[in-house]
């Protein structure tokens, strides 16, 4: 009988990933991981709660549980990370290196310690390995598909994972759960940054990057108002501008276009979005799966943010970096984001966007 250690995070998702895995003859063993040790005075740091659920859906399916420390690696290899990026005026996405470095790292390392022969997590998305070779595929669940968040993991990583929910519909996820009665059952998503959960973003930065308030100019460079430090917004950001009621700008709505880190200047634009758009960038830190392709030059579809429909590009692959070319200029794509390649249902893999280019080269 093959073992899987399967990453429960008390959530619905994971708690079911269990169950079918259980049903399909696997010896099951559950593995919570805390890697954030600060509570939050609101309450919304949910470590202590969610292992409790993991108890009751193990006990319910008589599987043993275990629980493991990863805070110091999640400090050190996700969170240093995601604190100098928000410093140097970019916009991280932890959730990416939080797969890459936690999940699908220390995590695997101990899941293989207990005996594993697999882990599983309840990801949406699916895999296929053929002839040593693991591809990367969207689930069925379409609006819920989560390889944005898998783009970098590599081989060695994909070996040894399942994905049970890649072919199940996210409601039908749900019935399981009930017909196990399972506490997750009606448990809402978690829409927190990894680990660190649902908090007053602003607030909880200022805690470790300390805030510099500076101008907020227009295109023209007029000083239109204060902010309280560039790395607080992002690209295409509309609200907490404080900008309503000015002088001669009846109509339309301010919204972020750029940020001069240097300067610590906050440039903004008022109704007119083309300073928003682009036609191109390029990305770093490129993880191709299953491979680095043949072509040096291709077209294939891509996402630059996790809640976007996939667009048409072209993309040249350089020495330490990809160039991709829009055939549709691009609203607010955002340095420090992830763009993340994909070829009909089979996910590519991605990279870091370093910089973006308003105009044809």
């Amino acid at each position: 009988m093959k073992t899987v250690v399967v990453g429960m995070s008390g959530g619905v998702d994971s708690s079911v990933t269990a169950a079918l895995l259980k049903e399909q003859g696997y010896n099951v063993i559950g593995l919570f991981m805390h890697n954030w040790e600060e509570d939050d005075e609101d309450g919304c740091c949910t470590a202590v709660s969610d292992y409790e659920d993991v108890k009751r859906v193990c006990n319910k399916l008589d599987i043993p549980y275990y629980s493991v420390n990863f805070a110091k690696e999640y400090r050190e290899r996700v969170f240093s990370y995601f604190l100098a990026e928000y410093s140097a005026g970019r916009t991280p996405n932890p959730d990416v290196l939080c797969n890459r470095e936690i999940k699908f790292g220390p995590f695997l390392e101990y899941a293989l310690k207990l005996g594993a022969d697999y882990i599983a997590t309840g990801h949406y998305c699916d895999i296929e390995h053929k002839n040593g070779v693991h591809y990367l595929l969207k689930a069925a669940d379409q609006n819920k598909d989560q390889t944005y968040f898998l783009n970098q993991l590599n081989q060695s990583q994909l070996e040894r994972v399942l994905f049970p929910l890649g072919k199940l519909q996210k409601p039908e996820v749900r019935r399981i759960a009930n017909k196990y009665g399972f506490s997750t059952a009606d448990k809402k998503d978690s829409t927190g940054i990894c680990f660190i959960g649902e908090r007053k973003f602003r607030e909880f930065l200022k805690n470790f990057i300390p805030a510099k308030a500076g101008k907020i100019v227009d295109l023209e460079g007029n000083v239109v108002g204060e902010h309280e430090g560039v790395m607080y917004y992002t690209l295409g950001q509309r609200r907490g501008l404080n900008l309503g009621g000015i002088s001669g700008t009846n109509g339309g709505r301010w919204f972020v276009v750029d940020k001069d880190v240097k300067k610590n200047l906050l440039i903004v634009s008022h109704g007119d979005e083309t300073p928003l758009y682009s036609v191109s960038l390029e990305a770093s830190t490129i993880n191709w799966i299953p491979n680095v392709p043949t072509e040096k030059t291709f077209e294939c579809y891509a996402k630059f943010r996790y809640r976007q429909p996939e667009q048409k590009v072209k993309v040249t692959i350089l020495n330490n970096l990809v160039k991709v070319d829009f055939f549709e200029p691009q609203r607010a794509v955002t340095p420090g984001q992830f763009v993340v390649f994909y070829n009909n249902n089979m996910c590519l893999g991605g990279g870091i966007i370093e910089k973006v280019n308003k105009k044809v080269d």
